[in-house]
């Protein structure tokens, strides 16, 4: 069994926070600095965030890029400087104006959102431009203007409608591939329907196959109870191939075995989690030929 630090965990994130301040609580509460994250929420979200914790931080490269799902809410009316509700705001669309869109403009606009786009992401992302975050330079004074790039919006469903004085708020649902900023989509369909938009807030709900309902509270989380084990996480995420102990010695030492048939045609280069007796996460490997071939190892001594 793996150490009790070791694994992958779900964390649901309060509002508020920063994901760098939910990484520093996990380390305290885990007793080791050796915690990351596998892709940010802004202070204002909440949802999950998935956090290796000592050798499975080595996992974090492979969850960081799967598709993600979140419930949002995006108000119609105006848009702000960071196209969310904490930049500030710019020029407001008339109430007229806003009153006057209809449902199925609304719908029309998502649709057009939704599928393979070219979306700039907001200025106060954190994309790097010269090897410095965007948002660090909108905090220095500098214009940044981001390039387009394609992402890929699966749903993005209308769940309901609400109407204010000069403001109209939706409720959406939103699936789409790593790298999309459901703030941009906000304020690309404020902007279409002619009335600016901005996202007034955000909960991630899944990240691949894990979902929130399993994530724990921050507030009184037990390490040791709510994480995942490598091998675990390792088998939502990857494609999986089962090795005997005499595999497993021959991978600690950096050598190569047979891949078996079930992954001889996958595409070299494609990560496989070898996974040994006792469900242990023994290695990420790649098949090269007829063989696999260790990109990651995992520590013996962490096994007992």
């Amino acid at each position: 069994m793996y150490g009790v630090n070791s694994g992958i965990l779900l964390v649901d994130k309060p509002q508020g926070m920063t994901s760098h301040d939910v990484v520093a609580r996990v380390r305290r509460l885990a007793g080791t600095r050796k915690v990351g994250h596998a892709g940010t929420l802004d202070p204002m979200a909440t949802g999950l965030l998935l956090l290796g914790i000592e050798s499975s931080t080595r996992l974090l490269h492979h969850l960081v890029g799967l598709d993600k799902e979140y419930l949002a809410t995006v108000r119609l009316g105006w848009a702000t400087t960071t196209d969310d509700a904490e930049g500030e705001a710019l020029p407001a669309a008339s109430a007229e104006a806003v009153a006057a869109i209809a449902r199925t403009a609304v719908e029309v606009g998502m649709a057009e959102l939704t599928g393979t786009i070219d979306q700039v992401p907001s200025a106060v992302s954190a994309v790097k431009v010269d090897g410095k975050r965007a948002y660090q330079r909108v905090r220095d004074g500098e214009a940044v203007e981001l390039a387009a790039r394609t992402v890929t919006v699966s749903a993005f469903d209308l769940l309901e409608v609400r109407e204010g004085d000069g403001w109209l708020d939706l409720d959406v649902r939103v699936a789409c591939s790593s790298g999309t900023y459901v703030r941009a989509l906000a304020r690309d369909l404020g902007a279409a329907l002619g009335v600016g938009g901005h996202l007034t807030a955000l909960r991630r709900t899944r990240i691949g196959r894990f979902d929130v309902a399993e994530a724990g509270a921050l507030e009184g989380l037990d390490v040791a109870a709510a994480r995942l084990t490598p091998a675990q996480a390792a088998r939502r995420t990857l494609h999986v191939v089962e090795v005997d102990a005499d595999a497993v010695r021959d991978l600690r030492h950096g050598k190569r075995v047979d891949a078996p048939a079930a992954v001889r045609e996958l595409a070299g280069g494609t990560p496989i989690a070898a996974i040994g007796p006792g469900d242990v996460l023994v290695a990420i490997v790649e098949r090269r030929g007829p063989q696999l071939k260790v990109i990651t190892g995992f520590p013996a001594e962490e096994v007992a």
